[in-house]
């Protein structure tokens, strides 16, 4: 196929209409009203819109009448008196926060509950933030004392996982409601050569994507022996042609999918395309599927395709650093017994030292000494063999602390040395990091943030020895995640899994 034009939508229309009727009149009538619903569409995309929106405000202000009601009658044995509930108060001031923050940052648009982004996670973050900002406002005025701090408290706690529900309830409702013929979702033009949009559709479904292609413009390739005259009027007529389409088409989006390497082709379709009332999108190459969160960014004055940002922000790295030298500093002046206890019992058990210490690469690739209580018979020999099932090194108290994590705790003091963080990829022996970063892509990756205690991979039952490649591939693939989806509420949660989890227990031996 040389060159096409996918005109379907057009063509239906001006077979159904009446033969006596000139083109003109039905293009006029027919085809913009068939094609065009942009009123119904708007007014469909707003009415979601609002209908997040709601439900958000009546989470809030309902979530805070319940508990003050719950609070009155438990009490005072009767209704909160109208007009002077404490709770709807912080209520109304919450949601004013929540919902012009939501609008700012585009929260109850189609496009962001289509998205697979961390909605739970800013809702969460925005409700802990809201919730700050009224305790400093409540400090500030002196107004604190106004309210009842039971029933603050309970709507607080109570308010976050209302709204956590509610939001991914609303989510599931619009995504369920984005049908390929709903008049709310966006109608998109292709235009670039036959086999860039053939690897579009390849890679991408549109209706999974909340998309409607309506037209396609196939852009003819020159012989190789053409001459630049040649090849510039070629390109101009096949542009003069696919910009006629889409001004009768009327999309919404037109996306060129034009590779890099054709710079100059990419300039007259830009030139071309701009003089349509469209939004115009490049997306050229591969590399727009292989980062899917890819975005413009600016640096100073200069301007970039951002494909990867920092593991962790400046003000990410204070907030976890802080977490980390509270919890450690508190754990290891609480488990002090049990270390006592433990070395104790390893003196015991077998001759050599209470703690091995053992060289990992840490924070972009920087060597350290990890230490951990002595599960094993104190060898001599230096050449590193991973521990396996049934090993007979392991001593009988060394099989107990590591079935129960406990031969990990004194890399409490890694943490508080800031060699390590509580949470994060765990350390491998040099050995591992060596042989693996050869043979699996982005392993590298890893030492991109400090090394942790516990981590995702090993929360999910990923831990212990590494048989084949394909142990490795899931146990970084893991530790990629936690990464590129770090949150301190993250952090917290696979925390409180290493000690409740059964599936943080697989593999210890």
């Amino acid at each position: 196929m040389a060159f096409q034009m996918f005109q379907e939508p057009i063509q239906k229309i001006y077979e159904a209409a009446p033969q006596a009727m000139s083109i003109k009149t039905v293009a006029r009538r027919d085809v913009w009203a068939a094609l065009l619903p942009r009123r119904r569409r708007a007014a469909f995309r707003l009415g979601i819109s609002a209908s997040v929106a709601l439900a958000d405000l009546v989470a809030i202000l309902g979530t805070a009448y319940a508990v003050d009601v719950a609070y009155s009658l438990a009490v005072l044995g009767e209704f909160p008196p109208s007009g002077a509930s404490g709770g709807l108060h912080i209520a109304g001031l919450i949601a004013v926060m929540v919902l012009l923050t939501n609008l700012a940052r585009d929260e109850y648009s189609i496009e962001t509950a289509l998205s697979h982004g961390p909605h739970l996670r800013r809702t969460a973050t925005l409700w802990v933030s809201a919730w700050a900002v009224v305790l400093i406002l409540g400090f500030a005025t002196k107004t604190t004392n106004d309210f009842s701090r039971i029933v603050s408290l309970g709507f607080f706690l109570t308010g976050l996982p209302v709204m956590l529900g509610v939001r991914a309830a609303m989510i599931a409702l619009v995504r369920g409601a984005i049908r390929p013929d709903s008049a709310s979702i966006n109608r998109i033009h292709l235009v670039g050569y036959e086999d860039d949009i053939a690897r579009f559709y390849a890679h991408n479904d549109t209706e999974a994507l909340g998309l409607r292609v309506i037209g396609t413009s196939y852009l003819r390739r020159t012989d190789g022996e053409a001459d630049a005259l040649t090849r510039t009027a070629q390109m101009a007529e096949d542009l003069d042609l696919a910009v006629s389409v889409v001004r009768f088409l009327r999309p919404d989006d037109v996306f060129i999918l034009v590779p890099w390497s054709e710079a100059s082709d990419i300039e007259r379709c830009i030139d071309a395309f701009l003089r349509v009332p469209a939004a115009l999108h490049l997306r050229p190459g591969s590399v727009m599927d292989r980062f899917p969160d890819i975005k413009v960014g600016r640096v100073g004055r200069l301007s970039g395709l951002s494909i990867g940002r920092r593991p962790l922000q400046p003000g990410e790295i204070l907030l976890k650093r802080a977490v980390d030298l509270t919890l450690a500093a508190t754990a290891l002046v609480m488990l002090a017994p049990l270390f006592a206890a433990v070395a104790v019992l390893i003196k015991l058990d077998s001759p050599g030292p209470v703690f091995f210490r053992q060289r990992r690469y840490g924070f972009n690739q920087q060597a350290f000494g990890v230490y951990k209580f002595r599960s094993m018979k104190a060898e001599g020999d230096t050449v590193f063999r991973q521990a396996s099932r049934n090993d007979s090194r392991i001593t009988r108290i060394g099989a107990v602390l590591r079935r129960s994590n406990i031969d990990e705790l004194p890399q409490l003091i890694n943490v508080l040395r800031g060699e390590m963080a509580l949470v994060g990829p765990r350390p491998h022996a040099l050995a591992h990091d060596r042989s693996f970063e050869r043979r699996i892509a982005h392993y590298a990756r890893r030492h991109n943030v400090m090394p942790g205690i516990t981590g995702w991979a090993q929360v999910n039952g990923l831990r212990g020895e590494t048989l084949t490649d394909l142990d490795m591939e899931r146990r970084v693939a893991h530790d990629l995640y936690y990464i590129d989806n770090w949150s301190i509420w993250l952090d917290l949660r696979i925390m409180v899994q290493t000690v409740i989890s059964p599936r943080a227990y697989n593999n210890a031996f």
